[in-house]
């Protein structure tokens, strides 16, 4: 692919649709299991940058900030908030399932937990992402089909 998304003759409309198409999907394989942290976020956004300063054929050398680089791709960041509507998708689904997918996705299993630093949970990343205060408005929320999907495009309109 990288000789197609790096063709100059090539729109790069055309380059950033087929990034859209070809790459994004492989990159993105499997996120709406993945409990997203600042640190995983800035690497997902650098990843982002980084190909679409490959597609401008820009060196990373170069003294380019990265708002230059996306006014000069007529283009905003989207990776994170795909990955977190995806995310809130799959949640949603799963909530209103009521299986052992819900119990594993809450974290409400019984048992000991271990004396280092808690892992993040999904849920916790999401109620963040949708603003809805707390985790169990996020999973009432998810009941009403309608609400939750207001609740989602609100938040990709905000963005992150």
């Amino acid at each position: 692919m990288k000789t197609v998304l790096t063709n100059k003759n090539i729109s790069i409309r055309t380059r950033r649709r087929a990034l859209e198409c070809y790459i994004e999907p492989i990159l993105m394989y499997g996120c709406e299991a993945w409990t997203i942290s600042k640190q995983t976020q800035k690497k997902l956004e650098a990843t982002e940058m980084w190909f679409l300063r490959r597609m401008m054929r820009m060196s990373w050398t170069a003294k380019k900030t990265n708002d230059t680089v996306l006014e000069e791709a007529h283009t905003t960041r989207l990776l994170i908030s795909k990955i977190r509507k995806r995310q809130a998708t799959f949640f949603g689904h799963v909530m209103r399932r009521e299986k052992l997918e819900n119990l594993v996705t809450t974290g409400m299993l019984e048992g000991k937990r271990s004396r280092r630093k808690q892992r993040e949970k999904l849920i916790e990343g999401l109620t963040d992402w949708l603003k809805a205060g707390k985790s169990l408005e996020a999973i009432e929320a998810t009941k009403d089909r309608k609400k939750w999907r207001t609740m989602i495009a609100n938040a990709v309109k905000q963005g992150t």
